[in-house]
């Protein structure tokens, strides 16, 4: 994707990013970014902690309910 890049286009990006942002404004970004990255690896670490520790699931199909009539035949939908 960037193999195409010489150390000229690299310089001209460099020189368009000064000017666009300004020579103060650069490290900010960086600093920020970096912050985002950091922030990101930390939740993604804690979200596989949490999902590491949390119980396991019951994947045995559920037993008979007592919402559910246990004398005579099933009822018919239709006639």
């Amino acid at each position: 994707m960037f193999g195409d890049l010489s150390f000229s286009h690299i310089l001209i990006l460099l020189l368009v990013l000064v000017l666009v942002f300004g020579a103060k404004r650069i490290p900010e970004i960086g600093k920020s970014i970096g912050q985002g990255i950091k922030e990101f690896n930390r939740s993604l670490k804690d979200a596989t902690n949490d999902q590491s520790s949390a119980p396991p699931r019951n994947l045995s199909p559920p037993g008979p309910s007592s919402s559910v009539p246990s004398s005579g035949d099933p009822k018919r939908l239709s006639d």
